[in-house]
């Protein structure tokens, strides 16, 4: 039988030296194509019509470079992704309570940069800090000649004896400042902490508010202004900068050993109520809200998180629990004992806060606990207890 790979050619001659041109190998000869071009044959391999050398060069330079596998949680992005541990975070305001909190966590496995007027002698000795106004342009040098990777914004002037003036300065001209910074050398992560406060307390609240609830809290609370639009700010950044992993956090009352309304409120001996109003309220340890930063750091986090304690329980209740008698006062008497206290300077509780002794401003976080995995620690017993301590230290 002849042989099918042979039978047309032309058979070699006999005499020498007159052997006609061989044809190649049949492995080169067109084999039959199945649908979309695949061989029909899968035990033989489709042959690549040859590519001309430019239309070759081309495809290697526009082709996908290898990337390294995404992380779980990191965002999917063309870049690969700078790991946790390089670069430093710096944190502003970091002479105040939570700052020296969240610093002594931080520096054990990160570089820690910190920014504040005010000095910091008992800092641990590989923390740097810069004792600088954050308006000036020395911040801008710290941004480049340090690698930083994620910034937290404690650095918000929250007291009320300042001129509106003042603390718009530093609270927004500074902020600003900070974040055109971020976007100049490209900063990958921000946090900032804001409050559940530019929630504002209302009567037609409803029971837990979510983030999406409108920012109310200066409607009634002028001092709150600044920290409303310090928000906004940051939400503003998270869409403009989108390569930016921008979180917010809106804790309810911190207490604990920090100096701010809600602590200072609860060691009073005799804090002011108001008659016919006991409001449910929401408080948060101090350390709580450092685990809160601390988590908001991961890569891959970025979006708004309401942060709150354990639990809730009526303001008549925190009050006794904390060591105090309260005193109930009709609403307009205790507007003006208010006003009296704060100009005697027997008070840090200014009267445009009466609103949060009457109605309620308590946030859901659901979000936190699903997405940031944030979960209180600390009982309203070890809050309270902390507050009583550093009311027996005072006296």
């Amino acid at each position: 039988m002849p042989n099918p790979h042979t039978s047309n050619r032309t058979k070699p001659s006999a005499r020498r030296g007159r052997e006609p041109v061989r044809e190649r190998p049949s492995a080169r000869a067109p084999v039959a194509r199945g649908v979309f071009g695949h061989s029909a044959d899968p035990s033989i391999p489709v042959e690549q019509p040859p590519q001309p050398l430019v239309e070759t060069q081309l495809r290697q330079q526009t082709q996908p470079q290898p990337q390294e596998p995404q992380r779980q949680g990191e965002p999917s992005t063309g870049k690969r992704p700078k790991p946790a541990t390089e670069g430093a975070v710096l944190v502003t305001g970091v002479c105040g309570r939570l700052g020296r909190l969240l610093v002594r966590e931080l520096h054990r496995t990160d570089r820690v940069v910190g920014v504040d007027r005010r000095s910091f002698d008992d800092r641990p000795k590989d923390i740097i800090h810069h004792q600088i106004d954050m308006r000036r342009k020395k911040m801008k040098d710290i941004f480049r000649g340090r690698d930083v990777r994620a910034v937290v914004h404690l650095g918000v002037l929250h007291d009320l004896r300042r001129s509106d003036r003042e603390r718009h300065s530093w609270n927004i001209v500074a902020f600003q400042k900070l974040l055109d910074y971020m976007a100049q050398y490209k900063v990958p992560k921000l946090v900032v902490l804001s409050g559940a406060d530019v929630y504002g307390p209302q009567p037609n609240n409803p029971q837990f508010l979510t983030e999406d609830a409108p920012l109310l809290g200066a409607q009634q609370f002028g001092g709150m202004r600044d920290l409303v639009e310090l928000d906004m700010l940051a939400q503003s950044f998270f869409w403009r900068q989108a390569e930016t992993e921008t979180v917010v956090l809106r804790p309810c009352h911190i207490v604990g050993r920090v100096h701010n309304a809600a602590s200072n409120y609860l060691r009073l001996e005799r804090p002011v109520m108001v008659m016919g109003f006991d409001p449910m309220m929401q408080v948060v340890h101090e350390r709580d809200v450092v685990r809160a930063m601390q988590l908001a750091l991961r890569p891959g986090v970025r979006g708004i998180f309401n942060i709150r304690g354990p639990g809730e329980m009526p303001l008549s209740h925190l009050v006794r629990q904390a060591g105090g008698r309260p005193r109930i006062v009709p609403s307009p008497l205790a507007r003006v004992a208010l006003d009296q206290l704060w100009k005697l300077r027997l008070s840090s509780f200014p009267s445009e806060e009466l609103d949060h002794l009457r109605y309620v401003c308590m946030v859901d976080d659901s979000r936190a606990r699903t997405e940031l995995g944030y979960e209180p620690v600390h009982s309203i017993s070890r809050v309270l207890r902390d507050v009583r301590r550093l009311r027996y230290q005072l006296a």
